[in-house]
């Protein structure tokens, strides 16, 4: 019963930031927004283009990890991968976003991310 609810919220996080990156390279003033720090309109896109990628890459790897490896694995993978809805907790709180966003959208993603790695370290 453990297993499928740890690979089943492993799979839905490991979308939902693939889903992010995609966001993020498609429409990305929207996706800055939705961030928590809107980007200036004159910004340097390149930017935007970065975090797109990257979260784009990071959903992509968790899913390879999730069918490819081990339960452990992919509960290091998602330990690991934590510290980036840490740090954007952080980012949001020092440029200006609010502390709902902050807390309410990252801290809790990190929560339920260390929680998805707790359950794949116990298989």
């Amino acid at each position: 019963m453990l297993a499928p609810l740890a690979y089943g919220l492993a799979v839905v996080l490991s979308l939902f930031v693939a889903f992010i990156g995609a966001r993020f390279l498609l429409v990305p003033q929207a996706a800055a927004a939705g961030y928590g720090v809107p980007a200036k309109p004159d910004g340097d896109p390149a930017y935007l283009t970065v975090k797109g990628l990257k979260d784009l890459t990071f959903g992509l790897l968790g899913l390879a990890l999730i069918a490819f490896t081990t339960a452990e694995a992919v509960a290091w993978y998602m330990l690991v991968v934590a510290v980036v809805p840490l740090g954007d907790t952080l980012i949001v709180l020092r440029n200006g976003g609010t502390k709902a966003v902050a807390f309410g959208i990252h801290f809790a993603t990190a929560m339920v991310v260390l929680l998805n790695a707790a359950l794949l370290f116990a298989l």
